[in-house]
């Protein structure tokens, strides 16, 4: 094994390298058959050994040899490869199969544009880890595309996949489906349940791309066929400007969404689209994320927990200036075959400001939802509706709303759906058919037009708000350098800003899994 390494690391970076060293040596390069792969696109030759002083030149090469647990495959800092890197082969949990970069210069670009659907693509195969590299998948509207692409189908559990450290930018899929894009992990079951458990995705950039940003995609998600995936960590990603949705699970038990940072979703694609959002899913964890510049207002929101979903967790996260609002809680009537509604929503210690349309949305059938401890700012040129029920084939029942803080320069109103105006909602004063919608203990600041009963809120009229620092860090990604310290930065930035906002120190959450007792079935 041989890494190049000095004090000149560009592009690639020490700590990328570092991670990859680190990674072999942990993981399994002690394998008496594990090999070691070397590809350049500049010097190498298809004919060569695939040695470090012979290297291969093509990923088809690659995608050709059949890997074994504990292979590296080291992709040679400044190629640029027009075909995808396709691993079908697994590793196991002490030896994975490893790709990633060596040597001094840019990232190792796969350019998949116009030759293939996905640039990196996982296909039935686990243990896989993936780092490193930049993607692009550009080209005339054609059909669905894929930065990278994990995908298994009739295999039962796939385990131990991580997709860290990427650039991936340029992905131009259909906005006309939501399973493709930058980052998908896609598990289908027609004939045998099929499902991963832990697969990471951490420290990547998602840039330009349609219609996804990160997204999971499942069939196995009805009460008759229910086998979600475990273990799925989606953290410290940077998702910006992305066609329809930003970060979106689907059939998760357990899921960590953390501290990922969301810019203009919803920038192209038709319908309906929110920043950071989960459905059929149980136990979702999503907590210091920030979601910001939400283009579109339908839906629109920085948050969103959908349908087919029990115990969604939604705390320490910051929203702002997304077109649709903050919070959006959601689903059409409860059917035994494929929705078992929304059940158990908690969104408890989160910031938002600036946000347009609609605050807090509770939509259709949703029931047992815990409003708790939030912070609105609402600015002092916005009029919005701070809290309103709308129909989706019914209301919204025993939703309680306590102890937050509605701090309105400008307007805010109350209410229930008369009617529609394009992406708007057309309300009347009150809930409506929508039952059991308790207010206790909030603060009022400011105009609030129709407010709810609340016996023990405090309303305040004459609001100012004092001068705050809301210069959150931000990131060039056309300039991927320097990202990881970027993330600490902005990490720290949030820690601070929600300790100021709430009042006390914060401390991030564990993610649960469904008991027994609580199972599907």
């Amino acid at each position: 094994m041989r890494l190049l390494l000095d004090g000149t690391l560009r592009g690639l970076g020490r700590r990328s390298c570092a991670l990859l060293v680190a990674s072999l040596l942990a993981t399994g390069a002690v394998s008496a058959h594990a090999a070691n792969y070397y590809i350049d696109a500049n010097l190498g030759q298809d004919s060569n050994d695939g040695s470090a002083t012979a290297p291969w030149r093509s990923l088809g090469r690659v995608n050709a040899t059949t890997l074994r647990p504990g292979d590296h495959i080291f992709l040679a800092a400044g190629s640029v490869w027009k075909e995808p890197l396709v691993i079908t082969r697994s590793g196991r949990r002490d030896a994975p199969i490893t790709v990633g970069a060596t040597g001094i210069g840019q990232r190792p670009r796969i350019d998949a544009g116009g030759v293939a659907e996905h640039g990196v693509a996982i296909m039935n195969a686990e243990y896989v880890r993936v780092s490193g590299l930049e993607v692009t998948n550009d080209g005339p509207p054609a059909g669905s595309r894929f930065g990278v692409l994990v995908a298994a189908q009739d295999s039962g559990v796939m385990r131990g996949i991580r997709i860290s450290d990427m650039y991936i930018h340029d992905v131009r899929g259909t906005n006309d489906r939501k399973d493709n894009g930058g980052i998908v992990f896609s598990a289908l079951g027609p004939k045998r349940p099929t499902r991963f458990e832990d697969i990471h995705i951490e420290r990547n950039i998602v840039w330009r791309v349609d219609r996804s940003g990160i997204a999971g995609i499942s069939d196995q998600v009805t009460k008759q066929r229910w086998f979600p995936s475990a273990g799925v960590v989606i953290r410290d990603n940077l998702v910006e400007d992305v066609g329809g949705d930003g970060i979106v699970p689907r059939g998760t038990d357990g899921a960590l969404i953390e501290h990922n940072i969301v810019r203009y979703a919803g920038s192209r694609a038709p319908g309906y689209t929110a920043a950071i959002w989960q459905w059929s899913t149980d136990h979702s964890l999503i907590q210091f994320n920030e979601a910001a510049f939400t283009r579109t207002r339908y839906d629109g929101q920085g948050f969103d927990s959908d349908f087919n979903s029990r115990r969604t967790t939604i705390a320490y996260n910051y929203s702002h200036d997304n077109a649709g609002g903050f919070l959006l809680v959601c689903s059409p009537k409860r059917s035994d075959q494929d929705n078992l509604g929304n059940r158990g929503t908690v969104a408890r210690s989160n910031v938002s400001r600036n946000d347009g349309s609609r605050a807090f949305q509770l939509a259709g059938t949703v029931t047992d939802v815990l409003i708790e401890g939030n912070v609105v700012h609402v600015g002092p040129k916005q009029d919005i509706q701070m809290v309103i029920a709308t129909q989706w084939d019914g209301w919204a029942s025993d939703v309680r709303f306590r102890n937050n803080v509605f701090a309105v320069a400008g307007t805010v109103r109350y209410g229930h759906e008369v009617g529609r105006n394009g992406p708007d909602y057309l309300i009347q004063p009150g809930f409506g058919p929508a039952t059991q919608i308790r207010f206790q203990g909030n603060r009022y600041l400011g105009r609030h037009i129709d407010p709810p009963q609340d016996e023990k809120g405090v309303m305040q009229p004459n609001y100012v708000p004092p001068p705050v620092d809301w210069a959150v860090p931000v990131f060039d990604p056309a300039k991927p350098d320097g990202f990881a310290a970027f993330m600490v930065r902005h990490r720290g930035w949030m820690e601070r800003m929600l300790a100021r906002e709430l009042g006390a120190p914060v401390t991030p959450l564990e993610p649960m899994q469904t008991s027994f007792v609580e199972s599907r079935r």
